[in-house]
């Protein structure tokens, strides 16, 4: 441990450990807590250390620092990149915390704002210590099942209703657990594999950010969830290329992938080739109808444009077969072009977060809440559909 400065200041919130002969002040702080973003500049301003480091990744630091950032997305690329559902699960997270911040009269992340403008002022060096929110939220998608991630979006829009019923009393509570992770509380449980990929990896790189940061007095500002794991692993060897990799897809997944399709298929082959043309031709009609009417219902559950309505119809039963293409992508693009969002979405989008209905109003986000429902729809037409084809036979 590091010797106690003249000007020491103590709380709760304060861990002080040393790593290499460097000094670190490891602040725990809630997100979305005036009292935490105080605490933050007053420790700087006290401690004046060489380095803080802060809880952020370049997108999120760029995103705070810019709130007119949203204004240069481009929606098209996001579906193309297959990218919707972890935009839209981001943005869900972010409103959460928002909403908190809106009730209390702050900005969400100050105290990370602080910590920058502190150490502005005494001309210390900023360091991002957190992995980019992309690959983290991508890897905590490659971990969840299927019924998991069905599970996800009703669980981030109930969260966002419960947190118009947070007081700042509660706030404060939250500075023993991570915001990622109190919004996915009740899922954690359930999904080991999801609390890995969202904390425990997390918790590692952080700690590890942290220890590697220049300088020999550091201040590091983090959420009071990620303190028990940081001081846990600080000592433990931590490799940070491997946690901002993908994990490959499980071999299971590569085969179901492409064998379901297949095996569909075969089973309309085999209806043809033992029942006869009538049965083959009911299995193709179950196969159409079940795809098209879910994926349809999904669509229209997101308020689509009608020609995005059919268009998710017209593909879902074709797109069901190939596993190169989903039928979101379809009906997203259609929705973006039919419905294209205007420059004002964009600039609204930050505040339209705020509430469930603005996800719907919204142009950007019911693009992504488009893809998202069609997907859901079609994935659930292929399961009904599949028993009632085997059946026949």
């Amino acid at each position: 441990m590091n010797q106690e400065p003249r000007d020491r200041i103590d709380d709760p919130a304060i861990s002080r450990l040393e790593h290499n002969g460097k000094q670190m002040i490891l602040i725990g702080t809630a997100h979305v807590s005036r009292d935490s973003a105080d605490l933050v500049r007053r420790v700087i301003a006290t401690e004046k250390p060489d380095t803080v480091c802060v809880e952020l990744c370049a997108s999120r630091y760029q995103a705070l620092r810019d709130q007119a950032g949203w204004q240069n997305m481009d929606i098209i690329k996001v579906i193309r990149e297959k990218k919707a559902m972890l935009l839209l699960a981001n943005l869900m997270l972010a409103a959460f915390q928002r909403r908190i911040a809106h009730r209390l009269d702050i900005r969400p992340g100050e105290e990370m704002l602080q910590a920058v403008a502190a150490a502005e002022e005494i001309g210390a060096a900023i360091h991002l210590a957190d992995r980019d929110i992309r690959i983290t939220l991508a890897r905590t998608w490659r971990a969840m099942r299927l019924r998991d991630k069905l599970k996800l979006l009703p669980q981030l829009l109930f969260s966002m209703g419960e947190a118009e019923r947070i007081t700042e009393e509660d706030v404060e509570r939250l500075k023993q657990q991570d915001m990622l992770e109190a919004v996915l509380s009740e899922l954690g449980q359930s999904m080991p594999r999801v609390r890995e990929a969202l904390i425990d990896e997390r918790d590692r790189y952080l700690c590890e950010k942290i220890r590697s940061a220049p300088g020999n007095t550091i201040v590091a500002v983090v959420g009071a969830g990620h303190v028990p794991g940081i001081r846990r692993h600080w000592s433990d060897p931590v490799d940070l290329a491997g946690l901002e990799q993908m994990p490959p897809a499980r071999r299971w997944t590569r085969g179901l992938k492409w064998g379901l399709p297949l095996f569909i298929v075969a089973v309309m082959a085999y209806g043809f080739t033992r029942g006869g043309l009538d049965t083959g031709t009911e299995m193709v009609s179950l196969w159409i109808a079940a795809n098209a009417i879910l994926a349809g219902l999904g669509a229209l559950a997101a308020l689509a444009h009608p020609l995005t309505i059919l268009a998710s119809m017209v593909a879902a039963p074709l797109t069901s077969l190939n596993p190169m293409i989903a039928a979101g992508w379809v009906s997203g693009l259609v929705e973006a072009f039919s419905r294209k969002p205007r420059v004002i979405d964009f600039e609204n989008l930050s505040g339209d977060i705020l509430s469930v209905r603005g996800f719907w109003r919204n142009k950007v986000t019911r693009v992504l809440l488009v893809v998202v429902f069609t997907n859901i729809g079609s994935s659930l037409g292929t399961f009904v559909a599949l028993p009632m084809m085997i059946k026949l036979v």
